[in-house]
């Protein structure tokens, strides 16, 4: 089985669950995604399955990608990934991936980009409580002293200070699926995930729980 499924994060709803309970969930298009690419352990070393996801115009792409496309004769996608395999010999190229792997209850990793917010203060990135908010205390939001005096007369690498905020790479494990719609390509997520509405994440099993 495939471990995981390139999607697009539609926006968040909420459901009610079998004992009348609201739940917040993120709604995801997955797939269907098309195997670019097998990669197995003869030929490059580890065993992947490489996975496209939404239809790009060949006028679009780039020389590379063109002949990438090409050599393995596989339809032109926007986004490509790598998703480890149980069982390599049980796919070929040019095979569809759908989101029937997964099953409501099951525990999921999805990983996106997360929003970015632009360059912010201590406050806001770091969560920093901040100075008296009276007038004239002249220290409100300001991250305060950051460094030693004569001795090491440096500031230490790491120091929580003002700067981008967001934008980023995140993974939030052990997310559980609410309910799979397979006719419609969509899984529901419970609570949210990383990135903004129509950005791509990837879905991954769990490698925390183990799924029934």
């Amino acid at each position: 089985m495939v471990k995981g499924i390139i999607g697009r994060k539609l926006g968040m709803t909420q459901v009610f669950s079998d004992d009348g309970n609201v739940l917040p969930v993120t709604v995801i298009e997955a797939g269907p995604c098309i195997v670019v690419q097998k990669k197995t352990l003869d030929n490059d070393g580890y065993n992947v399955l490489q996975l496209g996801y939404s239809e790009k115009k060949v006028k679009r792409l780039n020389k590379p990608l063109k002949g990438h496309f090409k050599k393995h004769n596989a339809t032109p996608c926007a986004y490509l990934k790598e998703f480890g395999v149980d069982n390599i010999e049980d796919y070929q190229e040019g095979d569809s991936i759908t989101i029937d792997m997964f099953n409501a209850g099951d525990f999921v990793d999805v990983t996106g980009v997360s929003k970015g917010k632009g360059f912010a203060g201590v406050v806001k990135r770091w969560g920093f409580r901040g100075g008296p908010g009276g007038h004239g205390s002249m220290f409100h939001k300001s991250p305060g002293s950051i460094g030693a005096s004569a001795t090491p007369s440096r500031v230490f690498k790491g120091r929580k200070m003002p700067g981008r905020l967001g934008g980023k790479r995140v993974t939030v494990q052990n997310i559980q699926v609410v309910e799979v719609k397979p006719d419609k390509n969509i899984i529901l997520l419970k609570g949210a995930v990383p990135g903004s509405q129509n950005g791509i994440i990837t879905i991954k099993s769990s490698v925390k729980k183990r799924n029934n």
